[in-house]
């Protein structure tokens, strides 16, 4: 169970974190949630699709890793092959919290109980000695301010995909090594075929509004489904 508390010099002053990557360490997952500003990054790694909220009321966009639950296939050992980590994994166990005070600044917060928090002598300071913030705090800061503003934009991006009818349901068939086909259901797509369909005037608002190019990043990210079914292959659990 999860464990937030406001991260202060004075109650962590000897705070550290294992940067190690490992199933043990919270880094088995299929699935990563990703914001429209990072989607370039995204794209040359992982396939990046859409999944409604639990809630039903709005959309995600989500960094594929697996097929099913638990599988990070980008993961060996203690180390990532992927050589882009989506900031919503890469910021683990930080975490933004709401202002002290109406309008205040936003504040970093720590869940005490991820594994990646160190309880012996090992891992990355987050203070010095004399508590000011070290190399490592000031860039996961700096990635949180950048995961904050890209939650805070997204909304105007997937209301634009609504709005121009750009999502499709999506489903993966991927053949397991005794001949068995599963299928990863639930997910949407860009709808290609509708992107093709719009006009200058829905396109030129797109661009303009900056949100083309994740549209086109997404599309293209597609192309990774088959780099993943390789991963899965060479492990042993697809035929060849």
């Amino acid at each position: 169970m999860a464990n937030h508390v406001l991260l202060t010099s004075d109650d962590h002053r000897t705070l550290r974190i294992t940067s190690e990557r490992s199933a043990a360490l919270g880094d088995a997952v299929m699935s990563c949630l990703i914001v429209p500003s990072e989607f370039r990054r995204v794209q040359n790694e992982y396939p990046i699709l859409f999944r409604l909220t639990p809630q039903r009321d709005r959309f995600q966009a989500l960094a594929m890793f697996g097929f099913e639950p638990g599988e990070n296939l980008f993961l060996a050992g203690e180390r990532s092959e992927a050589r882009y980590r989506p900031l919503a994994l890469e910021i683990q166990p930080f975490l933004i919290g709401h202002p002290a005070t109406d309008g205040g600044d936003k504040q970093i917060h720590l869940d005490l109980d991820h594994p990646r928090v160190a309880t012996g002598g090992e891992g990355v300071r987050v203070f010095d000695d004399l508590g000011r913030a070290t190399p490592y705090l000031e860039t996961i800061a700096a990635q949180l301010g950048e995961l904050d503003a890209g939650w805070q934009a997204s909304e105007g991006f997937f209301a634009a995909l609504a709005r121009h009818e750009l999502l499709e349901p999506l489903t993966l068939e991927i053949t397991l090594a005794d001949g068995s086909t599963n299928r990863l259901v639930g997910y949407h797509g860009i709808a290609e075929e509708r992107l093709q369909q719009l006009d200058t005037v829905a396109l030129g608002e797109l661009h303009a509004d900056g949100y083309l190019l994740p549209v086109f990043m997404a599309l293209a990210s597609l192309a990774n489904v088959a780099e993943l079914v390789e991963r899965k292959s060479r492990r042993g659990d697809l035929r060849g």
